[in-house]
Formats: C-alpha cells, structure tokens, sequence
C-alpha cells in the first residue's frame, strides 16, 4: 500500500507542475520560427494580414483550454497557451504579421513529439478562419 500512495502522490505532483508551472512570455512569445523539433508551421497569405490576425484570435477564443499568454492583435503578433484535456500539458501557439500574411508556430513546450498535435490544431484554426 505505501508505494501505491508514493506512485499516486508523484503523479499528483507531477501533473501539478505541468498545470502550475510558470511560462515566461519572454521565452514564448518570440517570432515565427519555421520548423523546430516537434513544432508545426503554417502560412496564410492575406492582403490585410491584420485583418487575417484578428479573425484568427477570434478563432483561438473559442477553443477550449486556450488563453492568451502575450501580445494582440495591434501588436501584430499573439502567443496563446493551449493546453490538452486530462493532463494539461501546454502548448504554445503564436501567430504574427509577416509580409504577405500570418505566420503561425504551433510548438510543445514539454517532450520532444507532439504525434502530430500541433499540426491538426493549425489545420483547424485556419480551416476556421
């Protein structure tokens, strides 16, 4: 009984962390990087591009388990933190006016493999847009 009580306190405590963990905008909500391990990338060309950034935030409010982290749209560039369903691991996603358009960088913040998380979560959002 006592290393079920360790395992279910480490566990506990590890998905506290993950969920309480402090993330620090300076380090996430930076420009548009193109691939990354485990990231994922998109490009909308638009001829407004804010325009395109502000229907996209209108997009990310209605997601579930989405907040912004820092920016908005006058600024031409937003980091939203999105994090999953049972253990809320974070996912950060940041969008900004470019030349021609919105890029848009959908990366983990944890781990090395996303399984292709970050990339279904771009198809919808700009499926949506």
């Amino acid at each position: 009984m006592g290393l079920v009580a360790l395992a279910v306190l480490l566990m506990a405590g590890l998905m506290a962390y993950v969920r309480l963990a402090p993330i620090d905008p300076a380090r996430w909500h930076v420009a548009v990087r193109q691939g990354g391990q485990g990231g994922a990338n998109r490009f909308v060309q638009a001829a407004v591009p804010g325009d395109v950034l502000a229907r996209l935030a209108a997009v990310a409010d209605t997601r579930a388990r989405t907040q912004v982290l820092a920016g908005s749209v006058a600024e031409g560039r937003i980091t939203w933190v999105v994090r999953s369903r049972v253990w809320g691991f974070p996912d950060l996603v940041t969008a900004e006016v470019v030349p021609g358009g919105v890029a848009i960088w959908s990366r983990q913040r944890y781990g090395s493999r996303d399984y292709g998380v970050n990339a279904l979560r771009l198809v919808d959002w700009v499926n949506a847009l």
